[in-house]
């Protein structure tokens, strides 16, 4: 748990940093979700790391806290911290990640392996909640579109996001079924079709099969995945099912 805490304030620095190098106006700027700009992302960012804070509290007292009212009070939140004046939002974002490391400073031993729910209902150890902060993080800087990289990611968390993506595409049954690989370090998931074995192999660098699965990449981030049959005949790259 150490080691992913660690991970975590290493996540939440980058992130930052990519906030503190956007001038006030360029918070109006489009990102890489649709509809969304960087003022949506860093409200989203800074809800979450609050969010999160309740699912600490229910960790701690026993009592369900829900990170969300409902998936539409969760939407109107954003659209409101959208609206925030600059230095608002930026606040939001550092008090909110400051709150956060200090309830998981904070969380007594046995709290960590407390069930609490997600967002989306799915029951999970308190201790998870350090992955879920991870990988927004770390996804939602490279939605910012301030010149964070798909290779900015640390390999051993983007191959956690690909097992991740894999996994739930797999318990959806919603892939023609797919296997990705690295040949360079070895890392390789499968997200096999309901039913039947994987029908295309997508293999390349861990950077932009993440590019690729994560639906955020660009045709210049995922140009260098070989994308073949399972008989060996080059196909067309599919667009990844969705994940979250």
């Amino acid at each position: 748990m150490r080691s992913e805490l660690l991970e975590a304030r290493r996540a939440t620095a980058f992130f930052a940093r990519k906030l503190a190098e956007l001038s006030d106006a360029e918070l109006d700027a489009s990102t890489r979700l649709p509809g969304w700009t960087r003022r949506h992302v860093v409200a989203h960012v800074g809800y979450n790391a609050r969010a999160l804070c309740r699912l600490a509290f229910w960790a701690r007292t026993g009592v369900p806290h829900p990170m969300y009212a409902s998936p539409g009070a969760r939407d109107r939140e954003i659209a409101r911290g959208a609206t925030l004046q600059a230095h608002a939002l930026r606040h939001l974002f550092d008090h909110s990640a400051v709150s956060l490391s200090v309830e998981w400073r904070d969380t007594p031993d046995a709290a960590w392996r407390v069930p609490v729910r997600t967002a989306t209902g799915r029951e999970v150890a308190f201790s998870e909640t350090v992955w879920m902060r991870l990988r927004e993080l770390w996804l939602h800087a490279i939605d910012l579109d301030n010149g964070a990289r798909w290779d900015d990611v640390p390999a051993p968390i983007v191959e956690r996001l690909l097992v991740d993506m894999v996994g739930t595409w797999t318990a959806r049954g919603e892939t023609p079924g797919f296997v990705l690989s690295d040949p360079v370090s070895g890392f390789s998931a499968a997200a096999p079709a309901p039913g039947g074995a994987p029908s295309i192999r997508i293999a390349g660098p861990l950077p932009a099969l993440l590019a690729w699965a994560s639906g955020r990449g660009r045709v210049s981030e995922t140009a260098g995945l070989d994308v073949t049959g399972i008989d060996g005949a080059p196909v067309r790259l599919p667009e990844a099912p969705r994940w979250l």
